[in-house]
Formats: C-alpha cells, structure tokens, sequence
C-alpha cells in the first residue's frame, strides 16, 4: 500500500461497540482510551462500548469517539511500519487526519475535538437549524436552490460529498424549502438528516469564534504528510494554514468530491480508510468507480497485516 492516501472518517460513522477489540487487544487502545477518559472527565469509554445509540448520536460524544478510535487504528499502522504519502478527513476527521500527521497529539487533538464538538453542540441549541442530504440532482442546481432562498433564515450547500449527493445545511425552515424545491426538479431522494445543527454554514459562527480563540493559542506543528483540506481540496502542511482552515472549515463547505478527485490526480493509487465504519469507502465508489479502497475499523481488519 505504498503511494496511498489515509482518509479519516467524521460525524454518522459511529457505532456503538466500536473500538471495543482495540481497548483489549493492543496497548496503544488501553492507553489511548485510559487518557481520553481523564481528558474528557467522563467515562467516555462506557458511552461509546455500551451505548445507548441516542447518546452516542449526540455531537459531543460522536466526534470524540470516532477521534479516538481512528486514531488508535491510524497510529497502529504506522507502528506495523506503514506511512500515508497524503492525508485527508471529512469535517472531524481532518483532527484525526492531523494527528496521525504529527501537527498535535493524541491529548492535544482530542482536547481540541472536546471544545469543538461542545461549542458546535452549543451552537446548534441557540441557533435552531438541521441538515438534508440530496440526492440525484446537479451541484450546481442545488447550489442555485440554496441562493434562491429569500425568506427568513439561510440554507447553504454544505456537503459535496459525491457527485449527486449534496448535503445542505440552515434554519429548519430554510432547509425544508430547498427539499421540497429539490424534489420539484426532480431530486431522487431528499433526507433530513440526524444532526443537532446546522453544520458547515454560518449558523456555526459562535462555534467558529470559539474554536479560533483556542487554536490561535495552541502551539501546533508542520504536518509530516501533506493534508488536503475539507476547505480549499488542496494540500497543505504548514502549522498556520492548518490552523486557519480548521478554523474556516465549520462555516464552509466540505468540498470531499473535490478532494478525492484532486488526490487522484495527484498520482495516488490506493485510499485507505482509517476509522470506524466504511462511509468513506463508499463515497469513493460514486465519485469514481475505479478507485481501490480498503477500510481498516477493526482489530481483524488490522490483523490481516502481518508485519
């Protein structure tokens, strides 16, 4: 798997039990684990083996949670003597991406996903909004409906995630406009999504203003590998672009289908999944068929790697 991309899972990849098999079966789990309880002050741990599903749904147990089981499964393949040549993370998944590429720790990385999951939960209490997925229509239509939208509130497309597949984002009202307008022109599918707020759009700005006062104090790193970020779909490695597009990244949208196919042309061969679940994987099967993905959620995923 030389000449390959590792590609970092975000938030509706988790699933209750996950990271389980790490917490007993490898060193670096029991340890990982272990800390991010005393990081989180809570038994994070308990709410992400035992559940209940409800609560782990919740963004500020989701986005650590899968943080850290990716990144358990992420550091396990570079101590079996595995490198990525770039690296990339849909929304959340780009801390894990960093992590792994050396910009902060394990510690610093989950406290940063600590602050920021709470302030976007926070943000998502005091500014009502939701999110839908799109399915069947043109980029460029859906983005048309969001800027035809005139009445109270806002909706944007967030979430280009493959091409037809769109997620938009706004005030519940806004967003309800843009479904039924999307299924006016012939939208095969429009699904609300399960999400606590209006994710990657302006109603995120207080998130946003929260999370740029800790990052501005957090002393960060060049990353070892190249990271193509959910903001521009290009890559970058210095400390302060890094800084700035995590900042930028949860008011804007996540250009993946753009990323993915600017890897590619990059010259990459392989992707690799490192997480939880396979919803990357499947992303890249739409965006192009030909792309060779392997997704690495498990300790028997990982054990298939003997070296």
């Amino acid at each position: 798997m030389k000449n390959s991309a590792w590609l970092f899972p975000g938030q509706a990849s988790q699933k209750v039990g996950m990271g389980l098999d790490l917490f007993e079966g490898t060193e670096i789990g029991l340890k990982y684990f272990n800390q991010a309880n005393e990081i989180m002050g809570y038994d994070i741990q308990d709410i992400i083996f035992n559940g209940p599903e409800e609560t782990l749904r919740k963004t500020e147990y989701t986005q650590p949670a899968i943080y850290i089981v990716s990144v358990i499964i992420g550091q396990i393949l570079l101590d079996k003597g595995f490198k990525p040549t770039v690296v990339a993370g849909h929304s959340l998944g780009e801390y894990s991406a960093l992590t792994i590429a050396g910009s902060f720790d394990f510690g610093l990385g989950l406290n940063l996903v600590k602050i920021r999951s709470k302030s976007m939960a926070k943000a998502g209490a005091s500014q009502k909004g939701s999110m839908a997925a799109i399915v069947g229509l043109d980029d460029k239509i859906v983005t048309e409906i969001c800027n035809g939208y005139t009445d109270d509130g806002i909706v944007v497309a967030a979430n280009f995630n493959s091409p037809g597949q769109i997620v938009i984002s706004g005030n519940n009202n806004a967003v309800e406009w843009a479904m039924k307008k999307s299924k006016e022109l012939g939208a095969k599918m429009c699904i609300k999504l399960n999400v606590s707020g209006a994710f990657h759009s302006p109603l995120m700005l207080a998130a946003r203003k929260e999370l740029n006062d800790i990052l501005n104090t957090t002393q960060m790193q060049n990353a070892n590998f190249p990271i193509y970020t959910n903001v521009q779909a290009k890559p970058v490695s210095n400390k302060k672009d890094i800084k700035n597009f995590l900042i930028q990244q949860l008011e804007k949208p996540v250009l993946w289908s753009n990323l993915i196919t600017a890897i590619k042309s990059s010259g990459i061969q392989s992707f690799l999944e490192v997480g939880p679940g396979n919803v990357l994987k499947g992303l890249n099967k739409r965006i192009d068929r030909k792309l060779i993905t392997y997704n690495f959620g498990t300790l028997k995923e990982l054990e298939i790697l003997n070296v």
